[in-house]
């Protein structure tokens, strides 16, 4: 609920018949990754044909606009912007011709964090740009290195120059490739449909078409996915994993599998941890719908006290974190989040939420528990204090946003008004989610980065990068 902003989310799909309709499903599935803008583009078997607004899905992309698009291979996007402003002109896919006359679309997950640098490099060796998106950066240098006859030479010679994260649905004339950034910072995944293939930021894009989930596209891997196959080109460079750790705490949908983890066991566990490392004598364990949770029914196995919940939550309210400012956030809280006063009424209650960042959503939150009656209110939190910027796709972007940069936990509990406050450990979220330290991104929470960004700690070593 008080949780960072979304990244993006990305689909590919070809088949033997009309894909504009799964395109539009599954962009409804993963329609939590990014409520700002959505679009596909198809290869008609002449040409490109797009619909891209902004919006929900069922707004942007509602039949009604969509109707007259026909192909059996195409790529979406759900767009929350985090390079490039809000404009429509930044919806994404992106489209644009390379040499002869070939044509290409780009849906982008992620951040190219040394987009500037080259931006201006391209742009002093003539490239020119009509947005702010780093998406056309990657475009721009595809064309630069495009050879109509060795695409994957191509692809893999623009995947050198970009620093940062990147998930890629790449539509290049009638071929449909996927390619993942060295470090796996940002998830992407095929499925088997039963007359084609899908790639998909989520395996629940899978699931909604019955399809059947085949692999995660590995880190640094570009593959070519056909109706009838899937051609890896893997990367013999192999680097450290870095696995975002936010995508389990709190970006992907509970029912989603990603690099092998499924998202809500990762979540039940955290809370299960949480539980050991700050047991609290409550009556019951209450979660922030929705993404607190599984957190919450961890919490209540492993500590025996019972679950409920405290929170009735208005889904037709708008989702606060893409309202355009802190104030409008604030005030949509109340319209989106009422106590369910039978279950808080006198009771000492934990509320589980998967995140602290600014605070504010909780100070709220909280102040209504205790109108509703409760007792004690403690909370216990699913990720490690956020302390410092992403620079991958999330949109924590300066320290001074995050309340625990300058406060202690002590001082936090005392700003949000709990009886209690405790965070998982980061020993703790590395055990919950089954993966080495050495694999995880867990830069907001350590200040330590897997990429080399200026001014920042990188993780192998303790001094600041110029």
């Amino acid at each position: 609920m008080s949780g960072p902003k979304h990244s993006c989310g990305v689909i590919g799909i070809v088949a033997t018949h009309n894909i504009v309709p799964a395109l539009q499903k599954t962009l409804m599935i993963i329609q939590h990754r990014g409520q700002e803008s959505a679009g596909i583009t198809i290869f008609d078997g002449n040409e490109f044909k797009f619909h891209k607004e902004n919006g929900l899905v069922q707004d942007a992309l509602r039949n009604s606009k969509i109707e007259k698009l026909n192909g059996n291979i195409g790529i979406g996007h759900v767009r929350y912007s985090t390079t490039g402003s809000k404009d429509v002109i930044n919806a994404q896919p992106l489209i644009g011709k390379v040499r002869d006359g070939i044509e290409i679309a780009i849906a982008h997950n992620g951040d190219i964090t040394n987009c500037e640098e080259l931006k201006r490099k391209r742009t002093s060796e003539g490239g020119t740009f009509h947005s702010d998106s780093d998406s056309e950066v990657i475009m721009s240098i595809f064309a630069k290195h495009f050879q109509k006859n060795d695409i994957i030479h191509s692809l893999k010679h623009t995947a050198s120059e970009l620093d940062g994260s990147y998930a890629l649905a790449i539509l290049i004339d009638n071929r449909l490739f996927g390619v993942r950034d060295p470090y796996g910072l940002r998830p992407l995944c095929i499925g088997k449909l039963n007359d084609g293939f899908i790639l998909a930021s989520e395996s629940t894009a899978i699931d909604a078409l019955g399809g059947e989930f085949v692999r995660d596209v590995e880190p640094g891997e570009i593959v070519e996915v056909t109706k009838n196959k899937v051609i890896p080109y893997p990367n013999h460079n192999r680097r450290d994993r870095a696995y975002c750790m936010f995508e389990w705490v709190y970006f992907a949908r509970p029912d989603s599998v990603l690099d092998e983890r499924e998202v809500y066991d990762v979540r039940k566990r955290i809370g299960e941890i949480l539980a050991k490392e700050h047991p609290a004598d409550v009556d019951s364990i209450m979660p922030i719908p929705d993404s607190g949770r599984a957190h919450a029914i961890g919490f209540s196995i492993a500590s025996g006290i019972p679950y409920e919940e405290g929170f009735m939550k208005n889904r037709f309210a708008e989702r606060t974190f893409i309202l355009p400012d802190q104030s409008e956030r604030e005030k949509a809280v109340s319209s989106k989040m009422n106590p369910i006063k039978s279950t808080v009424n006198g009771k000492r209650i934990v509320i589980v939420d998967d995140s602290i960042v600014r605070g504010t959503t909780l100070i709220r939150l909280i102040a209504m528990l205790r109108k509703a009656g409760a007792r004690e209110v403690h909370v216990r939190v699913g990720s490690p204090p956020v302390i410092a910027p992403c620079y991958y796709g999330v949109d924590m972007k300066s320290r001074d946003q995050f309340i625990a940069n300058n406060n202690s936990i002590e001082d936090i509990r005392r700003i949000i008004d709990a009886d209690s406050l405790g965070y998982i450990s980061i020993e703790g979220l590395i055990e919950a989610i089954g993966k080495p330290k050495s694999d995880l991104c867990l830069g907001c929470v350590n200040a330590k980065y897997p990429t080399r960004i200026p001014k920042e700690v990188h993780r192998s070593q303790s001094t600041l990068i110029d």
